[in-house]
């Protein structure tokens, strides 16, 4: 998490050219949008090295790594470090009521080993659960010895948030005491970059502008995030360090929008004024909002227009960014890395910088609307510390939670909510 903020606080670009171990992006790339089984990006936020896995250390053969999707394995290092963070210990020989919930979505990996092997070559053992989707959050589970709820999520974008609203149901429930909580996105293929090229749904420079008049469309990036959760009062119980409490969530669906893939602003304002009452707060005590702010020039402003309708009767602005302006869409885990970004925010009490913003969009009447982007790091206002968090799914399933900065006391019965442990980014 201090890696995160210190990429958020001197507003890195994390952008990069796509390597070539990932593709010939000479060979596929052309310039006009449209160009048959060519992409128009030639960029991405790719994280290095993710080949990488110390298969010994969580006892897996060289064989079964080698056909583990690296999703699998980032995701096993990222928990593992999160688990060690919070101070987390458990008997896996003996069970432990935990749960893991996971957003998940791309399969490249799966792709990559059938291109790579030949058709007359048999199946290696492992295949099955080295690319099944469910064995991600299914490895989890075995490792740790955590026999609650196990799920992998696939709401596309707005996976690994969702993730997050089910795990904090779950433990309301009672049906876990303990919850990992997460997502991960790796991008090993060209594929899906020239299918979403072809859609025209990707930013040339491989950038997210959010709200800014330059916005044409989004960025991809990879990462994983995991943070662990538990009952705020069983966290205060036990005297665990407390990064920040969750005080409500919500999902639902954009139902009947102008296009499946076409955002629903009326399901949106919905949505979070549905979060807001489950957690209690005013929509005049949130300061700010990590929004889902993809920069497509269709999507901000039904976003914006969104929020304007929640919160628009307040005396002080609602401070609104996104973390894609620096690492790009992270499509299934761009959900859990808004989250850590907003809870590393709470922490520190400052709101970092929003990037890639100049000129806001002439699409948005800005005088209408109570909000403010952050072009520079800024002090959290004064008073208690509460911001929301937002994810849109590319179908239409959404989420959003509301959270707020960690209590400062130490007895269960003044606070409500369920409490974050330290977590991990990568």
């Amino acid at each position: 998490s201090e890696s995160l903020w210190r990429l958020l606080e001197s507003r890195t670009d994390a952008v990069h050219e796509i390597p070539a171990s990932r593709w010939p992006v000479d060979t596929l790339y052309h310039p006009t949008p449209g160009t048959p089984g060519k992409s128009y990006v030639r960029s991405a936020a790719l994280l290095d090295r993710v080949d990488e896995f110390d298969a010994a250390f969580f006892g897996i053969l060289p064989g079964e790594a080698t056909s583990m999707d690296p999703q699998q394995r980032i995701l096993m290092e990222v928990a593992h470090e999160a688990v060690s963070d919070a101070g987390q210990v458990w008997n896996r020989g003996q069970g432990h009521p935990g749960g893991v919930f996971i957003g998940i979505s791309g399969s490249d990996y799966v792709t990559r080993m059938r291109l790579s092997r030949d058709p007359g070559d048999p199946l290696e053992p492992h295949a099955v659960t080295g690319s099944a989707l469910n064995a991600a959050a299914g490895r989890l589970s075995y490792f740790f010895g955590l026999q609650g709820p196990c799920m992998a999520i696939d709401t596309a974008c707005s996976s690994s948030l969702v993730a997050v609203h089910l795990a904090c149901q779950a433990l309301r429930a009672g049906e876990c005491s303990v919850a990992l909580a997460g997502g991960v996105n790796l991008i090993l293929t060209p594929d899906a970059h020239i299918a979403l090229s072809q859609m025209q749904a990707l930013a040339p420079d491989g950038r997210c502008k959010t709200f800014d008049a330059a916005a044409d469309g989004y960025g991809r990036g990879e990462g994983c995030g995991v943070v662990v959760l538990k009952r705020l009062s069983d966290a205060l119980a036990v005297g665990d360090r407390i990064r920040a409490v969750i005080r409500g969530s919500a999902t639902n669906q954009d139902g009947a929008s102008s296009g499946l893939t076409v955002p629903n602003g009326l399901a949106q304002e919905a949505l979070i004024r549905k979060a807001l009452a489950h957690a209690r707060i005013k929509p005049s005590e949130v300061q700010y909002v990590e929004a889902h702010g993809t920069g497509t020039p269709l999507g901000d402003p039904i976003e914006l227009g969104a929020l304007a309708a929640v919160f628009r009767d307040r005396e002080m602005p609602l401070y609104v960014g996104s973390v894609k302006t620096n690492i790009g869409h992270l499509e299934a885990a761009a959900g859990i890395v808004a989250l850590i970004k907003t809870i590393v925010s709470l922490e520190k009490g400052r709101i970092p910088a929003h990037r890639n913003y100049s000129t806001p969009n002439p699409l948005v009447d800005w005088n209408a609307i109570p909000v403010s982007i952050p072009t520079e790091t800024l002090r959290w206002p004064d008073g208690k510390r509460i911001a929301g968090v937002s994810s849109f799914g590319f179908t239409g399933v959404n989420a959003h939670v509301v959270m707020e900065a960690a209590p400062t006391t130490s007895h269960p019965a003044e606070s409500a909510g369920w409490r974050i442990l330290p977590l991990s980014a990568k």
